[in-house]
Formats: structure tokens, sequence, C-alpha cells
């Protein structure tokens, strides 16, 4: 573990303001591709899928909750699982207080293949306030191509092909199972309108490694295995 260069005040004032420079450039760059995320334009969701919930049975409407938008995580969770994607929880760890996605007519709401049971026994465990749905005997999952069956729907990931990924190097994301991913819906009046897939937006969404940016150590990533967030603890 490297200890961070000393150098004058003087010294650290300059390239602290050659760092600014950059921040401000990146900055910039990314409120113009938010921009452009919102000019995106839309596609009506025809199909009729229907989820799981706690309550009984759900469609993608009744997920806004009567708010205009919908955010979904599409959290990776097998059925044959018994708990969820540590990698998916870790971003599930970052949302926040609901209340301020509430307060500009804006639902968050995750989904996965697992049944009901499985989902909310982990939920509960895990503390999470979001609804989480079970879309096990729905097409949903293979439609947004965050489950990978050959035999079902041929795999897609990222807006790429099964060979377009092996051939960038992405063979990983090719495999059949289970893929993560963030959707957007938008509801006019009783249609639903989807707005936006990302598959690899998670870094964007995920607060504690943009406070992690912000050290000397970094996020650690090589050093720290990554884990549900009550299993640190254990050996």
């Amino acid at each position: 573990m490297s200890v961070p260069r000393i150098v004058s005040p003087d010294e650290w004032l300059a390239e602290r303001k050659e760092l600014l420079a950059a921040e401000e450039q990146a900055a910039d760059m990314l409120t113009q591709v938010n921009e452009r995320r919102r000019e995106l334009p839309a596609v009506v969701v025809a199909k009729e899928y229907l989820f799981d919930g706690p309550a009984g049975q759900v469609s993608l409407l009744d997920m806004f909750e009567g708010r205009r938008q919908l955010i979904v995580q599409h959290f990776m969770f097998d059925p044959t699982w018994d708990q969820g994607c540590p990698v998916c929880s870790y971003q599930a760890d970052n949302i926040g207080d609901l209340a301020h996605l509430h307060a500009r007519n804006t639902t968050f709401a995750a989904i996965s293949r697992a049944p009901i049971d499985k989902i909310e026994t982990f939920r509960r465990r895990m503390g999470w306030p979001f609804p989480w749905y079970s879309s096990m005997g729905s097409d949903f999952n293979y439609d947004f191509h965050v489950t990978h069956d050959e035999d079902v729907v041929p795999i897609e990931w990222n807006f790429r092909t099964k060979q377009e990924l092996i051939d960038r190097g992405d063979a990983w994301a090719a495999r059949p199972g289970e893929q993560g991913g963030v959707s957007v819906f938008y509801r006019d009046g009783d249609t639903v309108l989807h707005t936006y897939t990302g598959h690899t937006i998670a870094e964007l969404l995920c607060t504690t490694d943009q406070y992690l940016d912000l050290t000397p150590l970094g996020r650690q990533d090589e050093s720290v295995e990554l884990r549900h967030h009550d299993r640190y603890d254990e050996p």
C-alpha cells in the first residue's frame, strides 16, 4: 500500500488546479450525454407482462404506482439461487431514500426471475424498502435480454449479438444465464413507453464508488472482495 506523494502546498495547489480542469471537462461531457439520453425516442410496450408481487399479480403499468416514470433494476437472481447477485446488491445498496425519486414523479422497482418468496426473504434480510417483483413465467427478462437462453431467444447484450460480443472479447456476456441492467419507462395515461435500457450503467449509479474515487486508495477492487453488506464480518 503506497503513501501519497508529499509536496509543498504550492505544488499541491498547482496539481489540484490541473485536475479541476479535467473534472470540469468530464462533467461537461456527462451533461451532454445526459441530455442526449433524455432526447431518446420511446417505444410502446405492447406486450402485457404480468409479475408476482408480495400482494399478488401486477402489470408493468401497476408498478408505476400512479407516477409518470418507472426505473427498473434488472436484478440478477436466478430461480435456483438462494440469494441475489452481490454486484446487483451493491447497486441496490446505493439507491438511497426513495422519497427523493417519488417527489420527482418517479418510482423505482427491481425485477428478477426468482420466485417472489425467495425475493421477499432476501429483500427483508437486506433491509431494502423498494418494491421487488418476480418475472418468473414471463417473457420480460428474455425480451429485455437480461436472461440468456438460446432456446428462448437469441443472445444479445448491450445491444450486440452473441458473435459481436465474442469478437469484442466479451464472451463472458454471451454465456447463458442472468445479466444485470437498468430500464426506464414512461407512462402516458395507460400507455407504457420504453425510453432507455443500459447494461453497463451501474458504475455511474453506485455512489459508494464515486466517494471512493475521491480517495488515494480508490475502490480497492483487487484487495477487497465484494460481498453482501451483512457478510463483510464473515471469514
